[in-house]
């Protein structure tokens, strides 16, 4: 059978989507919520962090480094587990103790013990997004699998408008203690829903069960069955082809220019517009808001643009709202820069997690962790890049470059693709 016979049958075999792993997705869409939050809360409250502790906006700008650092490393750890330990039940604990991290940080009295508890959140939030969406990939079928990881991405976008705004918004108004008092609950609440649904998953028959969660073939896959080697073996099997180490190498430049100098646009808007925390935070909060725009028009523009085009005007167009927010004299024009950008970025992105989800189907679990290993050191690099550079050249040449590294690596990700017919 021909390779494209075969993925004809794969699709027309595939059965629907149930009620119940609906309900699962919805509940890992709040967890991946859960986890943007966390990480991009402290962004607007960066400028009150230098101040309440005396350090400057480089040391503040730790608790983003530090997060996105242990983040990275801790899928290294993460992917072998959830492959071997059930990547739901790894989801919920790491939820849970999430909570924990969050009470630590509400009681922090310097910023040592902040970045101790940014450490213990970031120990807990590493596992839910790359997980959820290695699940995903598990559960749904294959000819589905980006429009759901384009539904599931909501949670994630959410989480960005949530935490930049809420971050700035209770520090301005309550103190920054308060955003961390709101992760308690957060992390609390999801961690409990996801604890019933993992014992409903538990107490079904076997059969179904096993029907729900058995991973769902892909021609890769059904042409060349492997034994699943140990962690180390299977880091090894992923670095060693080419297509993984070419989306590896773009998660790093990702994380780094698209979601590690995002943490600096507020504070390039606090400091170069004079406008309050709780402004700048909202007007960054729209990034997200652009983000949710990208998944509910995702349906309709992938099969138009293809996953080439997507990446292509993904990174134009944030490339664009970079200068934009750059420049600009006025905080007006900031307002369709930062929806702009969000839409273009996830455009961008989407196409990334589609592509980390099939790059080693085999071992799916190991290389969506690695995935997000590499785009969350990439994002730690970007963080301390930024801050180190914005006292040299300037915040609008720190927030400028950004934007156009993405666009250079936009174009150059769409012509990768355009020669595997992507």
């Amino acid at each position: 059978m021909t390779s494209a016979a075969a993925h004809s049958a794969i699709r027309a075999s595939s059965s629907p989507i149930s009620p119940a792993t609906r309900r699962s997705i919805l509940l890992l869409s709040c967890a991946t919520f859960s986890s943007m939050v966390a990480q991009r809360i402290c962004d607007a409250m960066l400028p009150e962090l230098s101040r309440v502790f005396a350090v400057s906006l480089a040391q503040a700008a730790q608790v983003v480094s530090v997060f996105a650092v242990t983040y990275g490393i801790s899928q290294l750890f993460y992917g072998p587990l959830g492959d071997r330990l059930g990547k739901f039940r790894i989801v919920t604990f790491a939820a849970l103790g999430c909570s924990v991290g969050s009470a630590v940080a509400v009681f922090a009295n310097s910023l040592d013990v902040l970045l101790l508890a940014r450490i213990m959140m970031a120990l807990g939030a590493a596992a839910l997004i790359p997980l959820a969406m290695a699940w995903i990939g598990d559960t749904v079928p294959a000819h589905e699998l980006q429009e759901m990881l384009t539904r599931t991405g909501l949670g994630s976008t959410l989480g960005i408008v949530c935490g930049q705004l809420l971050g700035g918004l209770l520090t301005d108004a309550l103190g920054w203690r308060w955003a961390f008092a709101f992760l308690v609950l957060l992390f609390g609440a999801v961690g409990s829903l996801l604890w019933g649904d993992l014992r409903r998953q538990q107490a079904l028959p076997k059969a179904e069960a096993e029907a729900q969660a058995t991973p769902t073939p892909t021609p890769e896959a059904s042409a060349a069955p492997m034994a699943r080697p140990h962690f180390l073996k299977q880091t090894l099997l992923i670095i060693s082809r080419p297509w993984p180490r070419t989306i590896l190498l773009l998660a790093v430049i990702e994380g780094a220019m698209g979601f590690g100098v995002l943490a600096m646009w507020a504070s390039h808007l606090h400091h170069a517009l004079g406008l309050s925390l709780s402004a700048a935070g909202a007007i960054v909060a729209l990034f997200g808001l652009g983000g949710v725009g990208y998944m509910a028009a995702g349906r309709s523009l992938i099969p138009r643009l293809g996953q080439h085009g997507l990446v292509l005007l993904g990174g134009g167009l944030l490339g664009i709202s970079a200068l934009a927010i750059a420049y600009i004299p006025h905080w007006g024009p900031a307002i369709p820069a930062s929806l702009v950008g969000g839409f273009g970025f996830f455009m961008f992105h989407n196409v990334m997690q589609a592509n980390a989800t099939q790059m080693v189907p085999e071992a799916r679990g190991t290389a969506v962790s690695l995935f997000a290993s590499f785009l969350f050191l990439g994002q730690s690099l970007g963080v301390v890049l930024a801050a180190a550079l914005i006292g040299r050249i300037g915040s609008s040449a720190v927030v400028a470059l950004g934007g156009g590294v993405m666009a250079v690596e936009g174009a150059y990700f769409a012509w990768v693709l355009r020669r595997r017919g992507g």
